[in-house]
């Protein structure tokens, strides 16, 4: 059984390995050094091995930074985990700041640290950071100095090893175009572009462009390597020996060349006098740093993989489709336990988390989680990214709201959903905000646009309704999903923050507009949709682009105030149901059929 919840409470290894990263750093000549979350990789979801921030801090959430000093160690994190940060770090040793005010460079920025030298590790960290964190530290008066071998690998005993899962060729029904043939157009799109080669550091890219799939990531199949494509579609790929089979040599064939991982800097300098692709928004400084050092020529440009992979082909959504079926009737079971046995009141966020994941276990094909559930009971649900714990775990008590967000990882396609449910008699506010929060997903499910629209541009739908009656909701409305890849993944989205990728057909999106209740409640209503091909609209002179529907799962019928929906949204509402008990009702157990068919009932 795989645990999605965290058994940990309470400062953890933060207070012992601390003063180890101290006693380095003293050896090093450093007074302080940057301790970023991310990995070498830029990974959501890290291997044990590059936990850094962990490490010295025992802070486990997703999104981090630190600065260390020999005599003061400063932890930053978002809202979302504000409570989790100081559950677990030591308050005597850590200090605890706020993202995005001030920010660890605005912190940074703000001390006194004239004739102090601080360190950071070029492997972590982007090359538009670096120039932000030189010019803050110029601010304080320290001299930043970029590191070799990271100070907190050095102090690290015991670290983990780096991950060797095998590599594996990914089945070409799913990928639906060959590896070679999707290297040989990126190949062309570099050569039209001027460019000799593009540097490849997203494991998810090389994980597309390669038709491969890897173990190494938590939640994510992919496999951690570095490749770089040439302008006439062959490739250097760079794997841990380890990971390299027969059968994998044999799927990538003659265009590729298969070296080892630690050949990386090697490969880098055979760049010189080329010029060479990266992008600064997932690729290191180092990258950068070693492609120039070596004589190339840097081109910075978004990776050349990101727009194709975003853009899934006929074969990746007809299987995505069928995984979202698969997933739904997980899903829907779980929706009838919540509505029956879970409305005892006796059980806890840990529970429900358990179960259905047990309930994902029977589906056909279930690789992994596409990410950690959220399972917020009462209060909880009004944290976005709760993380239950044994220590927060919490009762699912009769009048109050369940959020869950969940998501599976199956070879032909990712899901992620979130259901909100009431937990005994809901009240007239909850569903007036439930209703609201819907008549939002309802409009951006619906809207036609023109090509060019960009996420930004679409947000405010989502928004609309709650707008009207003073209320917002502080996280993006729609983020994109790979095919067993990952659960978030660019260069698009739908948010407040202006995103200049345009979506287009093919793309898959979430749609997750929410309300919270600080201390009360939380609400979010969210479905997977893919972009559809533009058509004409009747009367109309642009053929414009839609979305289609690809989750299963009923709506919370009991929530939905029907007098705060127009006539259409009660369409939508209504046809979505059927669509669910179309796909569902035959793969169902009689008890379960029966209560999804009064769950889609008409309203």
């Amino acid at each position: 059984m795989r645990q999605t919840f965290d058994i940990k409470g309470g400062p953890q290894d933060g207070r012992a390995h601390l003063p180890l990263l101290r006693k380095e750093l003293t050896a090093m000549g450093l007074d302080g050094f940057y301790v970023p979350h991310d990995d070498e990789y830029q990974n959501e979801y890290l291997p044990d091995a590059n936990e850094r921030l962990a490490w010295v801090s025992g802070f486990t959430g997703s999104f981090g930074n630190a600065f260390v000093f020999t005599d003061k160690a400063v932890i930053f994190a978002d809202g979302r985990y504000t409570l989790q940060a100081a559950d677990q770090t030591a308050p005597e040793l850590w200090e605890r700041q706020g993202i995005p005010s001030p920010g660890a460079f605005g912190w940074l920025a703000k001390q006194k640290l004239s004739g102090k030298t601080v360190g950071y590790d070029p492997r972590l960290i982007s090359p538009n950071e670096v120039t932000e964190l030189k010019a803050a530290a110029a601010k304080s008066g320290a001299t930043l100095v970029a590191v070799e071998q990271n100070p907190i690998d050095k102090a690290w005993e015991g670290r983990p090893p780096q991950p060797t899962a095998p590599v594996d060729p990914y089945n070409v029904k799913y990928a639906g175009k060959a590896h070679d043939e999707k290297r040989a157009e990126i190949g062309e799109a570099l050569a039209e572009a001027g460019v000799d080669a593009a540097v490849l550091t997203s494991p998810a890219s090389i994980a597309w462009a390669f038709n491969i799939r890897g173990g190494d990531v938590f939640c994510t199949p992919l496999p951690l390597g570095r490749a770089i494509l040439f302008k006439d579609g062959t490739a250097d790929l760079f794997l841990d020996e380890v990971k390299v089979s027969p059968k994998l040599r044999k799927h990538l064939g003659n265009t590729v060349t298969l070296r080892p991982l630690s050949e990386v800097e090697q490969g880098l300098g055979e760049l010189a006098g080329k010029t060479v692709s990266l992008d600064p928004d997932v690729a290191s400084s180092w990258f950068f740093d070693t492609v120039e050092a070596a004589g190339g020529k840097v081109v910075r440009q978004r990776d050349p993989v990101a727009l194709p992979r975003a853009c899934k082909n006929e074969a990746e959504i007809k299987g995505t489709t069928a995984a979202h079926i698969r997933d739904g009737v997980a899903l829907t079971r779980f929706l009838h336990w919540l509505d029956t046995e879970a409305q005892s009141g006796d059980k806890t966020e840990i529970d429900a988390t358990i179960k259905l994941e047990s309930l994902r276990d029977d589906v056909d094909g279930l690789k992994d989680l596409s990410f950690p559930s959220i399972s917020g009971a009462v209060e909880h649900g009004a944290l976005p990214h709760y993380r239950v714990s044994e220590a927060s775990d919490r009762k699912l008590v009769r009048g109050s709201l369940f959020l869950i967000d969940s998501g599976g990882q199956y070879p032909d396609g990712t899901t992620d959903v979130t259901r909100t449910v009431p937990i005994g008699e809901p009240t007239d506010q909850m569903r007036r905000h439930y209703t609201l929060v819907l008549k939002g997903h309802i409009a951006l499910a619906t809207v036609r646009f023109p090509p060019g629209t960009t996420g930004t541009h679409l947000d405010i739908l989502a928004r609309h309704a709650l707008w009207q009656a003073g209320l917002d909701y502080q996280h993006g409305t729609g983020h994109g999903v790979g095919v067993y890849l990952g659960v978030h993944e660019g260069p698009h989205r739908i948010a407040k923050p202006w995103n200049a990728v345009p979506l287009a057909s093919g793309m898959i999106v979430s749609n997750e507009p929410g309300y919270y209740r600080e201390g009360e409640y939380g609400i979010r209503i969210e479905n997977l949709q893919y972009v559809t091909p533009a058509a004409p609209i009747e009367g109309g002179e642009i053929d414009m682009l839609g979305f289609e529907c690809l989750t299963m799962a009923p709506l919370a019928r009991d929530l939905i105030d029907v007098k705060l929906l127009s006539k259409d949204e009660r369409k939508y509402v209504n046809d979505y149901h059927r669509s669910v008990w179309k796909a569902l009702n035959r793969k169902l157990p009689d008890d379960v059929k029966a209560w999804l068919k009064a769950a889609t009932a008409r309203i």
